[in-house]
C-alpha cells in the first residue's frame, strides 16, 4: 500500500495529488478546495478528490488552509490556503470553504480562473466562502457566493444540530443529467435560507426539514416547508472582469458529515461530469476508496482551538489508504449512523 500511495497520490509541499486512473475524465484537473472552521472540508474534500481520480479518471488536486507557519494544516487560519496557483491548470474547481481572506495569491489565480469562465461546483459554506474588504476585479470578497454561485449567506432555516435536511427532486428536473440516479439524499445538516435565486437560474433540489437528525425521520408539516429552499441548483455568472461568462453548481449540504449519503457523493461526480461536459453516466460509481469516517460538524473554539496543532496533520496525512480520523467538537448532539471505525 505504501508503494501505491507513493505512486499515485503525492504530497507536493502543501497540497495532495491524485493521479487519475483510466477512465472518462482522463486529462481533465479538477482542484477540491477545502478550509472551513466548522464542516470539516479538509476531510470531504480528500474522499472526493479520490473518488473523482480512481473511479473516474479525473486529476485531482486537494489544496488545505495551513497554519501560519506552515507546520500542520489548520482550518481556522482564514488566510491559509496554500496553492492556488494549481487553478492555473485546473478544468473545475469544487470549493467548500468557509469566511476566507482574499490573499493576493487568491486574487491573482482565483480572478485569472473565474476570468476564463471555468466551471465551480460549491458546497454547503462556499455561498459564504470568503470575507473581508478585498476584491476580484468588481466582485468583493461578501459578494463572491452570490455573484459566482447564485447565493449568499442568509439564515439557518432548519434547526441546527437539531433538525436534518431530506433532498426532494424539483418537478420536472427529474430526467436532469446531474440527477442520473440521484434518488435518496439526506444530511443532518439543517437545510440554508436561499432567497436571492432568479428564473435563470435551474433548480434540481429542494431541501426538505426533517423533525431530527435520524435519516429515517418525517419531513416537518407546516410552513417551514411551504415552500422548501432551494438545496441544489445550476447557475451562469459574469466574471468578476466582465468579459466572460461561466456555469456553476452549487449545493447547500456539504458537511463532511453530509457525504455519508451516496447520492449526495453522486450529485458531485455527477456535477462534475456535466460543467466538464461530459456524458453523465447513468449510476455513476461513488464508493469510497479508502473507509470515510467524518466528524460531526462543529466550532473548535475556546479551549478547543489548539486541536489542529495537537493534530499535526499533513496533506499526505489524506493520501491512498489513509484515513484520519478526529474526536467530535464540543456540542456534538447523539448521532447513532456514523459508520464503525475498524
Amino acid at each position: 500500500m505504501a508503494c501505491a500511495t507513493t505512486m499515485t497520490a503525492v504530497a507536493q509541499e502543501k497540497w495532495l495529488t491524485f493521479k487519475g486512473k483510466e477512465g472518462p475524465g482522463k486529462g481533465k484537473h479538477i482542484v477540491l478546495v477545502s478550509g472551513d472552521e466548522e464542516y470539516r472540508s479538509e476531510e470531504s474534500a480528500p474522499m472526493l478528490a479520490k473518488i473523482l481520480s480512481q473511479r473516474h479518471g479525473f486529476d485531482t488536486t486537494v489544496l488545505f488552509a495551513w497554519s501560519a507557519d506552515g507546520a500542520y494544516i489548520d482550518p481556522n487560519n482564514a488566510k491559509g490556503i496554500v496553492g492556488w496557483e494549481k487553478l492555473d491548470s485546473a478544468d473545475l474547481m469544487i470549493i467548500g470553504t468557509r469566511m476566507r481572506i482574499l490573499t493576493p495569491k487568491t486574487i491573482e489565480h482565483l480572478g485569472k480562473y473565474l476570468n476564463a469562465g471555468k466551471p465551480v461546483i460549491g458546497y454547503r459554506t462556499a455561498t459564504h466562502a470568503f470575507k473581508g474588504g478585498e476584491k476580484i476585479a468588481n466582485i468583493s470578497a461578501g459578494q463572491w457566493g452570490l455573484k459566482i454561485l447564485g447565493e449568499t449567506w442568509v439564515n439557518h432555516h432548519g434547526g441546527h444540530k437539531s433538525q436534518g435536511a431530506r433532498g426532494v427532486i424539483e418537478n420536472g428536473r427529474e430526467k436532469h443529467p446531474v440527477l442520473n440516479s440521484v434518488k435518496d439524499v439526506f444530511g443532518p445538516s439543517d437545510v440554508y435560507g436561499v432567497k436571492h435565486l432568479t428564473d435563470k437560474d435551474t433548480v434540481l433540489l429542494r431541501g426538505a426539514v426533517t423533525e431530527s437528525l435520524d435519516p429515517s425521520s418525517k419531513i416537518v408539516d407546516g410552513p417551514k416547508n411551504d415552500p422548501m429552499m432551494a438545496l441544489s441548483w445550476l447557475h451562469t455568472y459574469t466574471s468578476p472582469d466582465g468579459k466572460a461568462t461561466g456555469r456553476s453548481l452549487c449545493t447547500t449540504m456539504g458537511a463532511s458529515v453530509d457525504f455519508l449519503s451516496e447520492d449526495l457523493r453522486r450529485l458531485i461526480v455527477n456535477g462534475s461530469y456535466h460543467l466538464l461536459d461530459l456524458d453523465v453516466p447513468d449510476q455513476a460509481d461513488v464508493d469510497y476508496v479508502d473507509p470515510f469516517y467524518p466528524s460531526f460538524y462543529g466550532f473548535w473554539s475556546g479551549g478547543n482551538a489548539g486541536i489542529w496543532k495537537e493534530r499535526a496533520l499533513k496533506a499526505e496525512d489524506f493520501g491512498l489508504g489513509k484515513t484520519p480520523t478526529a474526536p467530535e467538537p464540543k456540542g456534538t448532539p447523539k448521532w447513532s449512523f456514523m459508520p464503525v471505525k475498524k
